[in-house]
């Protein structure tokens, strides 16, 4: 079984199945097993809890789900997310959750302890995490540098540089904050294989970033766990604040109304379900083997179902409220853009009729001379019926235009929503605060996606437990010099291309293994019957058959849909052009995309590579023992509790014949199975013994 109780008391005289199996084992020693040192664990449940919500909750939350949202049917797409959320999302996160607080290891010991040809699930994970960190703290050096230039007044980016005595033409010709992101923050060269010089300014940037996360990991999650106080709440502060400034606004409920629009249709498409169910993955942070290092320092009878729970609707709420923020913003936005449009088209109309004669027909019901005052729906209203009749190229001035500008990612985050807060009383206040909350939302994912790296290892490899801090700082090391990459003038190009295919299809690999792992080998009803041993009640059944089926299923879906998206679309990428001031999709050439092979190669290879190197164990140990004993194949599909190892089915006959309770091994237990063996002729116990 998988449950770790506490060793029994030196008083305890009681003749149970663990004391006959040290006795079997150690029967005549000297010298018995010392039980290892007791694990570390939160010092709180509140720091525990706000540690899952930081991890969970991150950039993504704020400039990813808003994007999908009103990209695919609005409040459809809301429908849909939830729907998934509860039939894949809540069931594999409560998996995770408690497989790390049952065998209380990071992500390789809980997969080896399972089985020891799957510990190559926990080394993909490590892998994986090791690729979002890296990337990840670029977006959070970004975020250090947009903060430091908040302290100005007027921001750098409210206008246009002059150069001479005239505007630079290429912010003239896109914007004020377009420009400085792609000029001035990024210096951003044309494509990716224009590679450039390293960027000082962003490559200092990125080096705070590493000494924040370093100094905040310094101690594990004694220092980590004080340090998400201020970064997990700090978030929900300031999207508040912006929520309360924003519904204060023109335009924000053009914003939210746009967004929240239910489009019905969208639920027959594949490609909305495949974002759909990869937003709930990574919302939630599967695969990455992060929830399972947190949840490893919990007591052994917390509650981690009602965690799951408890976590996994605060997520979604918080990317509602995020929703919220970024669409009532961005509809001040967009609705102070169309009203320029409009002075524009009317100042043109004015000169036309100054000009010469025009039909009276074609004169607007509206006042003309003062533009200020015309609404925006008159003005769209006159320009359909008669705008192509008038002479001077009078242009459309839509909001739902202007809506779909810039509403991704980066281009949400450091271009429209900044240029948002210029328009704002007070704008450097608002900008620092709304970046002061992008750093914290990255550094509260970041702490766990390194502690998804240093748990496993630390819990694996003793003379890296011994050395914890030391492997802390040679990690941020690593990873700054590393994530150099990111720092040159096409280093955002590189940074699209690891958010997008690097860590994609390697943790849907690692969740599949994941699944299959725990409700087909091990067995879905030995791992319910764990966690009731471990929480004193038993969990819904229907987390069986989500599991077994429904979960497995959905997450082989998306993998093929991913797949076959690679194989028959071209990866490309979002170029910035300096002669047309504008963005462009291009190819990746051929060299990135074996990149993109090699890295996604490379973190799914420890899989095959562990059951491999396990099974290889297995034979050597065998010829060299000289065994009749079929050690290949130790473990099969579970469905029941009833299925049991070699060692356990001899044990449990003697212990039927003599009356001694058949109870479960504790730890040390199992670590005197390993001396059987030479006792009992059984060969290859460390890869049966029973969890």
């Amino acid at each position: 079984m998988m449950e770790k109780p506490p060793l029994p008391h030196e008083d305890d005289t009681v003749v149970t199945r663990d004391s006959l199996l040290c006795s079997l084992a150690g029967e005549g020693s000297q010298e018995g097993v010392v039980e290892p040192p007791a694990r570390d664990g939160w010092d709180s449940k509140v720091e525990y809890f706000l540690a899952q919500v930081g991890f969970s909750v991150g950039l993504g939350n704020v400039w990813r789900f808003p994007y999908l949202c009103h990209q695919n049917g609005g409040g459809a797409f809301l429908l849909l997310y939830v729907l998934l959320m509860i039939l894949v999302g809540i069931p594999l996160f409560f998996l995770e959750l408690a497989a790390g607080q049952s065998i209380r290891q990071g992500s390789i010991g809980v997969w080896k302890h399972i089985s020891p040809k799957l510990a190559g699930i926990g080394y993909s994970s490590c892998v994986v995490c090791f690729f979002v960190a890296l990337y990840y703290n670029v977006i959070i050096g970004w975020s250090l540098f947009y903060l430091g230039n908040s302290f100005q007044y007027p921001l750098p980016w409210e206008e246009c540089p002059e150069h001479g005595n005239t505007t630079v033409e290429e912010c003239t010709a896109s914007s004020p904050t377009t420009y400085f992101w792609f000029r001035k923050a990024l210096n951003i060269t044309d494509s990716i294989e224009e590679t450039g010089e390293f960027n000082p300014v962003i490559t200092c940037c990125l080096l705070a970033a590493w000494t924040i996360v370093c100094m905040g990991m310094f101690k594990g999650i004694k220092s980590s766990g004080k340090v998400m106080y201020f970064s997990s709440i700090f978030p929900y502060v300031v999207l508040l604040c912006f929520l309360i400034r924003g519904l204060m606004l023109d335009g924000a409920a053009e914003g939210i109304k746009y967004m929240f629009y239910p489009k019905l249709e969208i639920w027959g498409e594949v490609q909305v379900w495949r974002q759909a169910a990869t937003q709930v993955f990574f919302a939630l942070g599967l695969g990455f083997g992060s929830v399972i290092a947190y949840s490893s320092y919990n007591p052994h009878s917390n509650n981690c179902h009602r965690d799951a729970l408890t976590v996994s609707t605060i997520n979604f709420l918080t990317s509602v409220l995020a929703s919220l923020v970024v669409f009532a913003v961005l509809g001040f936005r967009a609705r102070e853009v169309a009203m320029r449009c409009v002075t524009r088209n009317l100042e043109k109309l004015s000169e036309q009729f100054s000009v010469g004669p025009l039909d009276r027909d074609l004169l607007p019901g509206f006042n003309i001379s003062d533009p200020s005052l015309v609404p925006l729906e008159a003005y769209r209203d006159w320009f359909t019926a008669h705008g192509a009749k008038v002479p001077g190229n009078l242009t459309d001035c839509s909001l739902e235009e202007e809506m779909n500008k810039g509403v991704e990612g980066t281009g949400l985050a450091f271009i429209a929503f900044t240029e948002a807060m210029t328009l704002f009383p007070g704008s450097p206040f608002w900008s620092a605060l709304f970046f002061l909350m992008l750093l914290n939302l990255g550094l509260s994912t970041m702490f766990g996606t390194l502690e998804g790296i240093l748990t496993p290892l630390t819990d694996n490899f003793k003379v890296l437990k011994r050395h914890k801090t030391k492997l802390t700082v040679f990690s941020c090391i690593v990873g700054f010099l590393i994530g150099m990459l990111f720092t040159q003038r096409c280093g955002n190009y590189f940074v699209m291309m690891f958010d997008d295919y690097s860590a994609t299809l390697p943790l849907i690999i690692v969740v599949v293994f994941e699944c299959f792992s725990v409700s087909w080998v091990y067995g879905a009803d030995r791992f319910l019957d764990d966690i009731e041993k471990m929480l004193h009640w038993r969990p819904p059944v229907i987390y069986k058959y989500l599991w077994k089926y429904v979960c497995l299923l959905a997450m082989l879906g998306l993998l093929g849909a991913s797949l076959l998206r690679m194989c028959f679309k071209r990866p490309t990428y979002t170029a910035w052009n300096r002669q047309t001031a504008s963005e462009v999709t291009l190819d990746y050439p051929d060299w990135a995309l074996a990149v993109l092979a090699v890295l996604i190669i490379f973190a799914t290879l420890p899989v095959p590579m562990g059951y491999i190197h396990s099974t290889l164990r297995s034979r050597t140990r065998h010829n060299f023992l000289g065994s009749g004993t079929d050690t290949g194949a130790v473990y099969t599909k579970c469905s029941t509790v009833e299925c049991d190892t070699p060692v356990a089915d001899l044990l449990d006959k003697h212990l039927e014949r003599n009356g001694i309770p058949n109870d479960s091994p504790s730890p040390l237990a199992e670590e005197n199975l390993r001396l059987l063996p030479q006792r009992e002729g059984v060969e290859d116990i460390e890869d049966s013994t029973d969890l």
